[in-house]
């Protein structure tokens, strides 16, 4: 990699994993950088120590005027750009900036970039087996696994970036080669000030873009801009030529890409309708990849999923129990509602937890239509049983221990026990993972 001296005075803010790529990446660059950071033993400072001993590193509550002595700021994901200090050095002239902003003036190789409120690490973790197995050598980071500038100077042929809201923010232009929204609904409305805020921050994404996979069942998909762009659709029920979408006979439902059919829902391992989205759009991705169709359509057979995403968790008395501990927003339980219907019988619904903000409302109308019960936890519990109303069976539960015990006595041979929270998990957990994981331990115990 090549080594560029600058006059730009940099402060990295925020440390962890993402901070400590951004000063690996500023150091070889030869940059005059400093750190920032909010907590007084923020994770990643004893590497940054060990690694940058001539780095300058300021703890605690950000200083106004500190900010205002740099020209550029490279602000982790997980801090608001519109922290005074940060807006205030923005007013001043300092560059405000990401990960994903370095990483795109630096790439040496074509982006594939997927963004989302629900599936974006589904459909990436999938568009990068289907790269593998094609024989490219691709290297899949960003929100996920390794951060994007760690993915640089490894000989890739082909990045997949999974990319946040936050990220994208601080990006002035990605220049992917071809790049998806998959879906918007509700998500970090404790960060935005309104639904709008969010949906421009998603839409960064096709800045400099070439081709745009639009998901024609969200509006929201759509590029706002499209002048340069060329369009790969999906969704279902939409046969139509250059579009992936569904169709059904008496085999079953279909996978199509125009007029062809491509594979059977019955082949796939990967549980719920949702997901049959998923594929068709990582089939749209990895075709402006230029990906072989039979490798990737292999791949969707062979692809299991990933642990909390609508996860199989076992089979008791005729229930299935499933684990969705990743549905941290309303869409994506309401999206894990209507896909995990049992054909003879219903849904208890485990959720509650951190509502970030959120309206529950969306929620009414399926849980009523497809839940027996609703078992909820957690700090919002109540703002979830306000949203839902009459017409469903609630209770509420102190734990999630104590909620898989309730669920077990609600459901009926034949139901399904989905735990899907539409909330974050920082009320009770360290994490969704975490979360994800009790639930499991909670029911293999059962």
């Amino acid at each position: 990699m090549s080594v560029i001296v600058s006059d730009r005075r940099t402060l990295v803010v925020g440390l962890g994993k993402t901070g400590l790529s951004c000063v690996r990446y500023l150091s070889e660059q030869g940059r005059e950088i400093a750190v920032a950071d909010s907590r007084n033993a923020p994770p990643g400072l004893d590497e940054l120590k060990a690694g940058w001993p001539d780095v300058a590193i300021h703890l605690g509550p950000f200083d106004p005027e500190l900010f205002r002595g740099f020209n550029e700021l490279v602000v982790s994901p997980g801090i608001s750009i519109a922290e005074p200090a940060i807006a205030g050095a923005a007013q001043a002239g300092a560059r405000i900036r990401g990960d994903i902003d370095l990483f795109a003036e630096a790439a040496d190789a074509p982006i594939v970039a997927i963004t989302g409120s629900n599936g974006k690490t589904t459909v990436t973790s999938l568009v990068g087996d289907m790269a593998r197995a094609a024989g490219r050598k691709v290297e899949v980071g960003g929100n996920i696994g390794i951060p994007a500038l760690d993915l640089l100077g490894r000989g890739a042929d082909l990045y997949v970036l999974e990319l946040s809201s936050f990220q994208l923010e601080t990006t002035e232009e990605l220049n992917a080669l071809a790049a998806t929204v998959l879906n918007i609904s509700d998500d970090h409305m404790d960060r935005y000030p309104d639904k709008m805020a969010y949906y421009q921050a998603k839409q960064r994404i096709f800045r400099g873009c070439r081709n745009a996979v639009v998901n024609l069942d969200d509006a929201l998909s759509t590029p706002m801009a499209r002048d340069t762009l060329t369009f790969i659709c999906f969704g279902f029920n939409r046969v139509n030529p250059e579009t992936f979408s569904t169709r059904d006979d008496d085999q079953g439902t279909w996978i199509t890409y125009g007029l062809d059919n491509l594979l059977l829902a019955s082949e796939l391992k990967l549980m719920g309708r949702h997901n049959l989205s998923n594929v068709m759009a990582a089939l749209g991705l990895g075709m402006a990849a230029g990906l072989p169709m039979d490798v990737m359509l292999d791949v969707a057979r062979k692809f299991r999923g990933l642990p909390h995403r609508c996860e199989f968790v076992r089979e008791l008395d005729g229930v299935d129990y499933i684990n969705d501990s990743k549905g941290t927003n309303v869409g994506a339980s309401v999206a894990a509602i209507e896909s995990l219907v049992p054909d003879q019988g219903k849904i208890v619904l485990v959720a509650g937890g951190d509502g970030k903000g959120a309206d529950f409302a969306p929620m009414q109308v399926p849980v009523r239509q497809h839940c027996r019960a609703l078992v909820l936890i957690g700090r919002d519990a109540g703002l979830i049983a306000e949203a839902v109303g009459d017409g469903v069976d609630i209770q509420f539960a102190d734990s999630l221990a104590d909620a898989v015990v309730a669920a077990r006595e609600l459901a009926n041979a034949g139901d399904r026990v989905v735990f899907s929270p539409a909330c974050a998990s920082f009320d009770m957990f360290r994490d969704y993972a975490d979360r994800g994981d009790q639930f499991r331990a909670r029911v293999e115990a059962l």
